[in-house]
């Protein structure tokens, strides 16, 4: 697949939050901040990652052995959504924190991912079931 310059997708909010459709990855993730050097070793695991000053984030597949972490649920919203749509992650995060979810949104290039505590990921589908626009 070849660069692409221009951000393709659905920009108008009532199209979006119409045809969400989300999806939830059914392994939990974990989220886990490393040094830059680590996360060059890790990068082929990674779902993502994002590099700040003090090191980089790294969201991976749960490790069976490290339980004592916070597990999270990745659910997609299948909409094809624009880098430039205005208000859908606002929705989204607002029906979310109506039912006392916390999120951690990531956006890509084609798609919109939701981090939601593995233990309330039932609860945020519900949730984001009944966003209308």
């Amino acid at each position: 697949m070849g660069i692409v310059g221009s951000a393709p997708g659905l920009t108008d909010l009532r199209a979006l939050l119409a045809a969400l459709d989300p999806v939830l990855h059914p392994v939990p993730k974990r989220f886990l901040h490393v040094s830059h050097e680590k996360a060059r070793e890790r990068m082929a695991d990674a779902l993502m990652m994002f590099r700040e000053d003090e090191g980089s984030t790294l969201i991976v597949d749960a490790e069976e052995d490290a339980s004592e972490r916070m597990l999270w649920a990745c659910i997609t919203l299948r909409v094809q959504s624009s880098l430039t749509a205005v208000g859908m992650m606002a929705a989204v995060s607002a029906a979310l924190a109506k039912r006392g979810i916390p999120c951690n949104p990531v956006s890509a290039f084609l798609h919109d991912h939701i981090f939601v505590p593995w233990d309330r990921r039932d609860d945020a589908l519900d949730a984001l079931s009944h966003l209308t626009p």
